[in-house]
Order: C-alpha cells, then structure tokens, then sequence
C-alpha cells in the first residue's frame, strides 16, 4: 500500500500546484535567488498563510541588522498581520550565536526555540553566511543533517534561504528534499521572473520554468499550461447539437452551425468584421449558458459603444450574466497568467461561448516563442474537454501568410474550423466577403460570399460573382494584389 505524503499548503497562488499538492510536512528546502528575487516575499507569505491556519512559525535569521526594516517591507503586503508577529511568527536573529560560537552552537540554539514554541515550520534565513562560517563541506552537511532529523521528529518543515547563484549546487543540496529556485532575468527590455523546483525527493513536482509575478498580494505563481494540462482534466463533450453562430446567413453554409466544442479559427485583416462576427457569437448566450469575451484590443466601453452602434445589447448581456468581458491590454502579459485567468473563468462561470478576441495577445506575451504551440494545444484540448464552443480571431494579412509568412505554420491545424474574412477593391469599392476553409466532420458550401455590417452586426449575403464574371477564385488573387500593393 503507497503511504500518502501529509502535505502543507503554502497559500502562495500556483506554488502549490507546481509541487504537486504542497509542501511535504516534515521535509526541509531550499529557496534559492539572487537578490531582489523574491525569496523573502516567499519565506513570509508561507510562514504569515500557516499562521492564519494554525501553526507555528520561527523566523531565524542570521544578519546583524534588526528586523525593523524587514516588517517595513512586509507591511505593504496584503499577506501582513502584525498582529500574528510575535505571537504565532517568532523572528529572532542568531548572528552573534553564529558568529562567536559556530554551527555546532546554532543547531543548540535552534532546537531549544524550535521545542520551547512547539513549531511547525522554521525559515533560516542567511544559509550562504552559515556556509561560509563553516570549515569544511562535511560540516555544512552535518549542520542541515541535524536540523532536519530533528524537523523530521517533529513534523516542522524547513525553508533555508540563500543567495547562492542558481547554478551554484553546494554540499546541502544534497541534503535537503527539495530546491526551489528563483530566477530574474531580462527579456529583451522587460524583466521576467521565473521559478523552477530542480529537485523534490519522494515527490512529483511540475518541470521546467513557471513564471511568476510580485504584486501587493505577494508571489503568484503560474504553472506552464503545457506542463499543468498535459491531457485535458476532463473528456471531450461530443454533444450533437449544431452550436448557432448568431451571424445571419451563415448557418446554410455549414449544416445550421458550429459543431459543438469545437475550436474555430476566424482569421482575417484589420476591418474585415473579426470582432463583430464574436458579438454576434456573443450575443446568443444567455444566464444559463452564459459567454466569455477575452480581448486584447477593444475595452470593455469601447466594446460596450461597438455594440450600441450594431443594435447588440451587450450591456444588457452583462447585467443579466450572460456574458463577460475581460481585457487584458496588449503590453506586459504573462502568457501562463493569461492562460490561467481565461480557464479559471471558463470554470468558475461555466461559460458555454467564448470568443477571443486576438490570439497575437497570446504570441505577444510569449517570452519564448517556440513553446507556443504546445500551449495552444493545452489550452484548445481544455476548452473542448469543458464543453466550451471558443472562436478566436487571427490578423492575418493577406492569404499567402496561411503558406508562407505564418509565424505558426502548425497552428491552423491545430483549428476544429477554418473560417476566413476578407475584404478587396474590386469594381471601385471595398467590399468584404466570408469563405469557409475547414470545418471538423462536417460538410459546408466552399465558395466565397459577400458580407455587409450593419444593424444587427454582421450578414452573409450572395455568393460573391466579380464584375464580367470572374470566379471566387479570382478574389484570392485580386486580394492579395491589393495587399502588396498597399
């Protein structure tokens, strides 16, 4: 029979998710960071989360300088209660222990405070100065030997401190049951926080890079979609019933409908009708099965104004919860926040439509481009595995990028449907037309049609026939003259 590890919960949002349930009760880590990194955050935000649920915490630290300048920077976080200092967090500094009578003298030290308050968890912070007072590895090895057979006893879990280099495995790594490291670095002119666990003995844990972020709140953590839902947490919903689009005349061309939670792709230039097509998606939803509209460019009151001018009652959507808008503006995103907030959404709501409004917010948020797919795929198999009918539109400019200039070439096939929007000069006006590439199992009219924008959104209307008799394919060529000539 497998014995099950008794778990601690840190309170930091996503850290628990990454170590696979929580710290393990009784074990002993490392937080490991260059300075500014965080681990200080980290270190209170877990000790004032067990405080608020019970337990006991004794803060070591191992700096000659009080604890006055410490409470200060805490104090703007909304994890802070003085109240619990000195009560259920004891912070005390052993730096004259360390420094007149060693190692030997600190392990004393800290197992009559840790037996006298009965703790349940201990932060050491300054391991890097403990090292160093050290005379050789095997003392640095005995010193963390000791302390953890004695948290081992008593069930109270350890957090070592250091500012160590990242690449920097010293003789306690070995020791220790796990290491969570912090990391800070620059992308290109922006500043990206990232954790890794490179090391958690007896327990899974989530690999890789997990961004993270420093806000009022404390550290949140966001696991990478790829790694979290590696396989949907739920099957496929394979209802039969065609999901209406809410765009006139369009239903004839694809079998009354959206097959149901699937993935649609509605690509298309700036003004071609992307965002009106999702209002029209939008605008079916109701209470009971409410819709999400997750955008990177309009605002809510622009959004709200759009649809004022189209005679769709987004307003009214809102106040009777059917529909719910978040914006998300094109400039410092997090690509696993953004991921993590849309699904969290999805559930919390149990939104049945969802119409994203610009996937280049997820290509622009991407520290590193290349893992893009991967998290396209996790996120469309989740939203399918929710029984969530998504469209999200793709600025595209012209049809040679589906071939050739597509930053994503695997991307479209990642798609259930194919919708395509273009608008062209041809006999002296701009018009727009609508043509469907894909569409999963089902059967649907290929040719080209003519769209118009009006009250009530967006129509399809005839089939489009060019002046002196040109076919639908005469338009893909004729578009894509005007775009390069543009």
């Amino acid at each position: 029979m497998t014995k099950q590890l008794v778990r601690v919960q840190s309170g930091v949002v996503g850290l628990d998710t990454v170590l696979c349930g929580g710290l393990v009760q009784g074990a002993s880590y490392i937080i490991q960071g260059s300075p500014g990194a965080g681990k200080t955050i980290l270190a209170n935000q877990i000790a004032f989360h067990q405080a608020n649920n019970g337990g006991r915490i004794l803060y070591v630290t191992l700096l000659a300088e009080s604890h006055d300048r410490l409470f200060q920077a805490l104090a703007t976080f909304d994890f802070y209660d003085a109240a619990a200092v000195g009560r259920d967090i004891l912070y005390i500094s052993l730096f004259k222990v360390l420094q007149e009578e060693g190692l030997a003298a600190l392990v004393t030290a800290l197992r009559s405070e840790l037996a006298r308050h009965s703790c349940t968890t201990l932060v050491l912070d300054g391991l890097l100065i403990a090292r160093d007072k050290a005379e050789s590895a095997l003392d640095v090895k005995a010193f963390v030997a000791e302390l953890q057979s004695h948290a081992a006893f008593t069930g109270c879990t350890v957090l070592f401190l250091t500012s160590a280099r990242i690449d920097d495995v010293s003789p306690e790594h070995t020791m220790v049951d796990g290491v969570i490291q912090l990391k800070e670095e620059l992308a290109g002119i922006r500043t990206v926080r990232q954790l890794r666990i490179s090391k958690s003995r007896g327990s899974a844990a989530l690999g890789g890079l997990h961004q993270y972020r420093i806000s009022d709140v404390g550290i949140d953590v966001y696991p990478r979609l790829e790694a979290l839902l590696g396989t949907p947490s739920a099957e496929e919903w394979l209802e039969q019933d065609r999901v209406e689009v809410g765009v006139h005349g369009l239903g004839q061309l694809i079998g009354g409908g959206l097959p149901p939670a699937s993935v649609t792709l509605l690509i298309g230039p700036a003004g071609s009708g992307k965002t009106t097509f999702g209002l029209n998606f939008l605008s079916l939803a109701t209470p009971e099965k409410p819709a999400l509209f997750f955008g990177f460019y309009e605002s809510p009151q622009r959004l709200r104004a759009k649809g004022r001018a189209l005679g769709i009652d987004v307003e009214g959507l809102e106040r009777s919860g059917a529909l719910v808008i978040l914006w998300n503006p094109m400039t410092e995103n997090l690509l696993d926040s953004l991921g993590n907030q849309l699904l969290k959404t999805v559930n919390d709501r149990r939104v049945h439509r969802l119409f994203i409004d610009g996937m280049t917010g997820f290509q622009r948020a991407a520290v590193y481009p290349q893992r893009l797919i991967e998290f396209y795929t996790a996120l469309a198999n989740e939203l399918r595995g929710q029984g969530v009918s998504t469209i999200s539109s793709l600025e595209m400019r012209d049809l040679d990028g589906l071939a050739g200039t597509d930053p994503l070439p695997e991307f479209t096939s990642l798609m259930d449907n194919l919708v395509l929007l273009r608008q062209a000069g041809i006999g002296g006006e701009l018009r727009r037309f609508i043509g469907v590439v894909k569409m999963r199992d089902s059967a649907f009219d290929t040719a080209f049609h003519d769209v118009v924008i009006g009250d009530g959104g967006l129509q399809v209307a005839n089939r489009l026939i060019l002046p002196g008799g040109g076919d639908r394919s005469s338009v893909v060529s004729t578009d894509a003259q005007t775009s390069s000539e543009s």
